[in-house]
């Protein structure tokens, strides 16, 4: 286990710095860029269908990419590594289209959806070469369990300051700037911008900080691309953690797709929305600060089902809400969102984890292909929650509504189902996933690199030295 010097806490602290920017200009697109078009631009019902379809394709579309970007990541040789060159290319790209996607050029429909899913895909190409180039990069740092903790726990927290600047901000600065510029089209292109400009700064501090650990192998010859479905679909327990993180990040990602919306149009008050950003972001953070504590004290297992039942505690306590409890509110999500925060992480790690066993097993490493899964579940996470959020948003009637007030019960009853019953079953679903095919705990995963360890001096392991 290599001692914390410097070089292990500024790795460990200059890693997490990297996400503050970016998931910052993510949740940007993840969270409001429906809410931009519908209640911003004040698209056409069918504009706003037809983005609808093309963001579900497109995510679906360059999510299947992502394993054939981490093939291209993993056979890159530069002076700069493997991951350098692709974190900086696509951190410089995806802050211009983004710039672009919240800019309005006042074009007409059909220009627009065209104009639309040009600048849209090229955000998404250009962001997942960042995005895969970063998370990969996260099991080259270390292959001590508790250290690769500490640095997701770190990252994860910085991931949920960016998140929740965005989501307290959006309003209030929304607002703000539209009363200086006299429009919230354009209060929202410097949003943009000054997202943008926030994860260049970040990304480049993560660059010159970050540095891999010399002693973990890395790859001597290039992965083919006749191997790349191999590599994937024979690593049993990266397909188990992918499935049970794709079911739950779909939820979630309802769930906090709908947020705005739903204190628009059924709490009444969208003012208050970022008010429960604060509660909530604050929760968070402090949930993953205390993670390491947590993580000595009970087994990734035993966290990951409370974690869970906490969630599906909060959904219920949320989903029978009555508009304008907001005590209710607040107490159902916290139990909510900190208990996300943990999931989240441990979801990381259960793929994290899973490099050392595809490894282990298939006799080569892969990081950037097992990594590509995170991404890849991801974007079809948030296709899965676009379709949704899209068709809820149109089949509810808060297309044509402005305000609670204009909303009908059985509209109402549409946005509780799709903000609390479906991601609860869906959540209900990715803890069986894990719970019954899940197998690479600590001690299997000790045993793994230990293995790997012999075989990389040419000694022989003890028979019988990996259990199933």
């Amino acid at each position: 286990m290599t001692a914390p010097g410097p070089h292990v806490r500024r790795t460990r602290y200059g890693y997490g710095i990297g996400t503050l920017g970016r998931d910052l200009s993510y949740t940007l697109v993840s969270m409001y860029l429906i809410f931009y078009l519908s209640d911003v631009l004040e698209v056409s019902a069918g504009v706003l269908a037809a983005v609808t379809v093309v963001l579900v394709i497109a995510r679906v579309f360059d999510a299947v990419n992502d394993p054939f970007m981490g093939l291209i990541v993993d056979n890159t040789r530069s002076r700069w590594g493997r991951f350098r060159p692709w974190i900086v290319v696509g951190a410089v790209l995806s802050c211009l289209f983004l710039v672009l996607m919240f800019t309005d050029f006042g074009l007409d429909d059909a220009a627009f959806v065209v104009v639309f899913t040009v600048v849209y895909v090229a955000w998404e190409i250009s962001y997942t070469m960042n995005d895969l180039g970063y998370w990969s990069m996260l099991p080259a740092l270390t292959q001590d369990q508790d250290e690769r903790e500490r640095i997701g726990a770190f990252a994860r927290i910085c991931a949920n300051i960016g998140v929740f600047s965005m989501v307290v901000a959006i309003v209030p600065v929304s607002n703000a700037l539209a009363a200086v510029t006299g429009d919230l089209r354009s209060a929202y292109t410097v949003i943009a911008l000054a997202a943008a400009v926030l994860m260049l700064v970040f990304q480049t501090v993560m660059v010159l900080l970050v540095r891999e650990d010399p002693t973990i192998p890395v790859p001597s010859g290039a992965t083919k691309l006749r191997e790349l479905f191999r590599i994937i679909v024979r690593n049993d327990q990266l397909l188990v953690a992918g499935v049970a993180m794709l079911l739950f990040m779909s939820a979630f990602s309802i769930t906090t797709g709908l947020g705005l919306f739903y204190f628009k149009y059924v709490f009444g008050d969208e003012g208050v929305y970022s008010v429960f950003a604060v509660v909530l972001g604050v929760a968070q953070i402090a949930a993953l600060a205390c993670f390491p504590l947590l993580s000595r004290l009970a087994s990734r297992r035993t966290l990951f089902t409370a974690s869970v039942a906490c969630v599906a505690l909060g959904y219920v306590l949320f989903s029978f809400t009555p508009p304008g409890a907001l005590a209710m509110i607040v107490i159902a999500g916290l139990l909510i969102f900190s208990a996300q925060a943990a999931i989240q992480l441990l979801m990381l790690m259960f793929i994290a984890d899973t490099v050392e066993y595809g490894h282990w097993k298939l006799g080569s490493r892969n990081d950037s292909i097992t990594l590509s899964l995170q991404p890849f579940v991801y974007k079809m996470a948030a296709a899965v929650s676009n379709g949704v959020i899209g068709w809820t948003v149109i089949a509810s009637g808060m297309q044509e509504a402005t305000g609670a007030a204009d909303m009908s019960p059985e509209g109402t009853t549409l946005i509780r189902g799709s903000m609390f019953w479906l991601p609860l079953i869906l959540i209900v679903l990715s803890y069986l996933v894990y719970r019954i095919w899940y197998r690479l705990d600590a001690a299997r995963y000790a045993r793994i690199v230990e293995e790997l360890r012999l075989r990389a001096h040419d000694v022989a392991p003890r028979e019988g030295a990996i259990g199933g």
